[in-house]
Order: C-alpha cells, then sequence, then structure tokens
C-alpha cells in the first residue's frame, strides 16, 4: 500500500473507531450530569448508567485495541474470545470460537476479529458468528447465521479490494483492511453466501 492510501485507510478506521466510541462516551456524560440532581433514586440512576456506559468503553477500545493495533505489549496475553464477548455484550449476535482456531498465532486471531468484525454488520437483526480454523491450521472460516443477511455490494468490493481507495467509507473500510491483512499473511479473503450464511475465508488462493 502507497504512504497516501494508508492515510486514508487510517482516517477512516479512525472515523470508525470514533464512532463505536460515541455512544458509550455520551452515554457516560449524560450520567455525569444527573450527579447533580437531589434525588437519590436519579442519582442511583447515574452510577449505574456511568458503570455500564465505561464497561462499553472500555470493552469495544480493548477489541480494536487487538484488531487495529500492534501485536504485544499490552495485547499479549488477550483472550480473543473475551474481546469479542465483550464487543458483543448486550447486543443481537452471539461469538464462538473453536479450539482449532485459539490454537492460532495471534497475528491469525487478530485477523479472525477483524472478520468477525465484519460477519456482525451483515446481521442487523441479530445471529451468531462462528470462528473456525481451516483444516491443517491453514487459515480461517468465520461464517455468519441469522434471519436476515445484509451483504451490500459495497462491502463485496471492499473486501475484494476492487473499489477504489478514494470511494471506500467508514463503513466499507472495514472490508478493505481485512483484505489486507490477510494478504500480509501470504492468504486472500473470500466471501460467499451460501446455504443463508456468509462465509468468510482466508486461505491459499
Amino acid at each position: 500500500m502507497s504512504t497516501q492510501i494508508d492515510i486514508r485507510i487510517l482516517e477512516l478506521l479512525s472515523a470508525r473507531l470514533c464512532h463505536e466510541l460515541i455512544s458509550p462516551v455520551g452515554a457516560i456524560n449524560n450520567g455525569v450530569e444527573l450527579l447533580g440532581e437531589e434525588d437519590p433514586e436519579f442519582v442511583r440512576d447515574a452510577v449505574t448508567l456511568v458503570g455500564q456506559s465505561a464497561k462499553k468503553a472500555a470493552q469495544r477500545l480493548q477489541f480494536y485495541r487487538f484488531a487495529y493495533g500492534t501485536l504485544g505489549g499490552g495485547s499479549a496475553g488477550l483472550d480473543p474470545r473475551d474481546l469479542l464477548a465483550g464487543l458483543l455484550e448486550g447486543g443481537k449476535v452471539t461469538g464462538s470460537w473453536t479450539p482449532a482456531a485459539l490454537a492460532l498465532p495471534s497475528e491469525w486471531k487478530k485477523l479472525a476479529c477483524n472478520m468477525a468484525v465484519l460477519a456482525v454488520e451483515a446481521l442487523p437483526r441479530g445471529g451468531e458468528v462462528a470462528i473456525d480454523a481451516l483444516p491443517g491450521g491453514t487459515g480461517l472460516v468465520v461464517t455468519a447465521r441469522g434471519e436476515a443477511l445484509n451483504v451490500t455490494p459495497e462491502a463485496g468490493a471492499a473486501i475484494a479490494r476492487t473499489a477504489p481507495v478514494e470511494k471506500l467509507t467508514s463503513r466499507t473500510v472495514q472490508g478493505y483492511f481485512t483484505a489486507h491483512l490477510a494478504t500480509r499473511l501470504g492468504v486472500a479473503l473470500g466471501a460467499a453466501v451460501a446455504a443463508g450464511s456468509w462465509v468468510l475465508t482466508a486461505g491459499k488462493p
């Protein structure tokens, strides 16, 4: 990737991260304002709101620190199951990992987390995201199962990296970035709808 593309992708990923944090941080601010009320019930509600929102913000930061950041340092020893569970907590989508997927090296788990984000976005009405390793640990397969899959052509073009970089948005950049991570590991990212599921694979072409 050229320097110009790197900057564009960085801008869009930063916008995505900010979007993920706006809701819980805004709720924390609302809770702090309620702490000034004299009614004890308002104060109790405010404390609960601040606590829940701070937890959600921390969960999202931990997940995206692992998914978008460099490995090592603070990322060492993190369990991707906990990271994904925290990201999904309170939502309509559940996630699962097979032992084979958890046995993969950290850089593959990072790729799996990014593939999981794509799978979650394809399940607006809820469902399940299942993360598994390809036979022999040669790659990854992430399956999105739900009642109403929503896979847009724009998302497909970003995953295939056929979309011009200047046409990417903060929503579609996730597919482009994930495909880049796969390429860096020497595999290709593919996606297909089969039997009512959306299957993402990262393996040898």
